[in-house]
């Protein structure tokens, strides 16, 4: 049985991160977004953030998918979207010039697609069948600017530091584990950096994960959370059962303060960082464009 976890706290922008065990095929992985998407928006949520491949599952064969179903599972999202008023960000592959790519959709309350990340740092199994991206994410939900990294891009603090140099105040990160059991386990000690990346940035941290097994001997660690500004770990799903953690934002505390003097100190590097801002701002826009999406 699927739980919901809410943290209490101030009323504001309230994220959800639904942690969901992956289903055989595409139809029964959106009726299970949609199960989950609608506990959270009745637990409040204004935007809620789902795992990597969502909507097909991570061990999938991806060289199998066609444009057409991918398509039409992403617009049966966005017309949850609109019917739940609420904020969709949904890992799924996203096809575009005939090329797949691992990417992050952003529905916004009325069903529209308002922005399209895709992974750039690809793992080996990733590159036999994906693209890499082109652009740091940067997107508006609700009118708050955020950004995302996808699964293994944890390991380049860069895509982070660039995107709060920016103005981004929410990080939302898709992840689906694929490991073996033991490394799973080990995952789940919550040495993953999240806090420290939330931490040295001054922004809010929201992950989601997929739990369990995930075919072909593969685990998923689960340990979905929602970290603040300062650490604190607000919310922390388990490491067994698909569920949704919630927590309330208090944005005030999301300022970027380490990212934005680093933008000044040292002195000689404060003309690249600014030339470097602008183009993460110019690209995030050109980027967002061309996929295959309802």
């Amino acid at each position: 049985m699927t739980r919901i976890v809410t943290e209490p706290g101030r009323v504001g922008f309230r994220v959800a991160a639904a942690q969901m065990r992956f289903a055989a095929t595409i139809d029964e992985n959106v009726a299970r977004i949609g199960r989950l998407a609608k506990q959270a928006a009745q637990g409040g949520a204004d935007a809620v953030l789902f795992p990597e491949c969502a909507v097909t599952g991570y061990a999938v064969d991806f060289s199998s998918l066609r444009p057409p179903e991918i398509r039409e599972a992403l617009q049966a999202i966005a017309v949850l979207a609109s019917e739940l008023d609420v904020n969709l960000l949904v890992g799924s592959p996203v096809f575009r010039r005939r090329k797949l790519y691992n990417c992050l959709v952003a529905f916004n309350r009325q069903g529209a697609v308002t922005y399209c990340y895709a992974k750039n740092h690809l793992t080996p199994s990733d590159e036999l069948h994906f693209a890499p991206g082109n652009a740091i994410g940067l997107f508006e939900v609700d009118g708050i600017l955020a950004t995302s990294i996808i699964c293994h891009e944890r390991r380049y603090p860069e895509l982070v530091r660039l995107a709060v140099m920016a103005g981004a105040k929410v990080l939302f990160h898709p992840n689906a584990g694929m490991d073996a059991l033991a490394v799973s386990r080990k995952k789940r000690s919550g040495c993953d950096g999240i806090a420290a990346r939330a931490f040295e940035n001054a922004i809010y941290y929201v992950f989601a994960n997929s739990v369990g097994p995930q075919g072909g001997g593969k685990w998923s660690a689960g340990d979905s959370k929602i970290v603040a500004p300062d650490e604190r770990i607000l919310q922390l799903a388990d490491n067994r059962r698909e569920m949704v953690i919630a927590a309330n934002l208090d944005l005030r505390l999301a300022t970027g303060l380490y990212a934005r003097r680093g933008a000044r100190r040292p002195a000689f590097l404060a003309q690249y960082w600014r030339s470097m801002v602008r183009e993460v701002r110019r690209q995030a826009e050109r980027a967002g464009r061309d996929f295959d999406l309802p």
